[in-house]
């Protein structure tokens, strides 16, 4: 073994955090999250719990990298797929807050690169998904690199709206990439750039970043999909073309980092956290259980505010009880697995419901 070798080594070993001992309901947890594993087969998952300002549970299970044999552990980082979307949001969010984003603009007026609607369509109605912007339609996964996200709006700028902005709900992740070029053209910076300065920085979560397929991510789990049974490795993707809306990556214990901090208003002021976690609704009154970035709903008399992710290589969850401060995350490298009910469970072991 080379001294290079050995200095590395140290390093990596000093940087672990302090384990410390469990709470009372992690075996519970752990049953639950390998009863799971074990009737989808998920190759690796790693699980992350905050509670306050803790973070008493992070543990991985089975294998991030099966072909190399590699251990998931809480610092291996998976790509976030759609769980990107509230991180986008907190950065309109933040630009709004600051009078440096009218979110009731006509998106035409921000983007020069957006062509002009049948309809204007504004980042307030984007970030619900209200937009009319369309979401994928059969297209093959894009293996080109797109330099920013105001780049990318080359693959959907020039479709039409589904339908007037306002009128309806349509989940759209090219929506999404549409809020990243505003946030791009707001700030004058790539969002990659963006993201890591004004989240990943405050949140002391240094792996929530672009997934550059490109560049070297340490602990970078790889993906998989299962295909009549058989374990097979997922569609190759480059997914700087919709970092907004799902081309993030973070490890699970740096995602607990940033729900503590939108939860402990480190990210937006009160009026604006408020508003993201406030259901929206179509012109004619129908309530919907989308906020700005983020699903809301109210399960056992409790605030629930929750955003799932699937794309090739990963199934992912986010769930935050933000009355009791309990942020639970799930990552695993196995498609199409549901996570929600598993986190919900977790959650309730963290923050038992109260009798009536």
């Amino acid at each position: 073994m080379s001294l290079r070798f050995v200095a590395w080594s140290w390093t990596f070993v000093v940087a672990l955090p302090a384990q410390t001992a469990e709470p009372a309901w992690a075996p519970a947890a752990v049953a639950a999250i390998e009863q799971v594993m074990k009737d989808a087969a998920v190759p690796g998952l790693s699980c992350a719990i905050g509670v306050g300002a803790e973070m008493p549970f992070r543990r991985g299970f089975g294998l991030a990298d099966v072909e190399n044999e590699v251990a998931a552990t809480a610092q291996t980082v998976y790509r976030l797929a759609s769980i990107s979307k509230p991180i986008t949001a907190v950065l309109a969010l933040q630009l709004a807050a600051k009078g440096e984003l009218d979110l009731d603009a006509d998106v035409t007026t921000l983007v020069r690169e957006w062509p002009a609607k049948a309809w204007p369509v504004t980042t307030r109605q984007l970030l619900a998904h209200l937009g009319g912007v369309r979401h994928y339609r059969g297209e093959g996964e894009s293996t080109r690199h797109y330099a920013t996200q105001t780049e990318a709006l080359a693959r959907f700028a020039a479709d039409p709206l589904l339908h007037e902005p306002g009128t309806a709900y349509h989940y759209s992740t090219y929506g999404y990439n549409l809020i990243a070029a505003v946030v791009e053209a707001k700030t004058g910076q790539p969002f990659a750039t963006v993201v890591r300065e004004r989240i990943a920085g405050p949140c002391n979560a240094p792996t929530l970043q672009d997934d550059d397929v490109r560049r070297v991510i340490r602990g970078r789990a790889q993906g998989y999909v299962r295909r009549d049974g058989v374990l097979e490795n997922s569609e190759l993707m480059d997914s700087s073309y919709k970092l907004g809306g799902g081309g993030l990556c973070s490890s699970a214990e740096d995602l607990v980092r940033f729900g503590q901090a939108l939860l402990d208003g480190k990210l937006l002021p009160p009026a604006m956290l408020q508003a993201m976690f406030t259901p929206q609704r179509t012109r004619d009154g129908k309530e919907l259980d989308y906020g700005l970035g983020v699903r809301v709903a109210r399960r056992d008399g409790r605030l629930v505010v929750a955003h799932s992710g699937a794309q090739s290589r990963v199934s992912t969850m986010l769930l935050m009880l933000p009355e009791t401060r309990v942020v639970v995350v799930l990552l695993c490298n196995l498609e199409r697995v549901r996570l929600q009910p598993l986190a919900q469970q977790i959650a309730n072991l963290a923050a038992p419901l109260r009798e009536k």
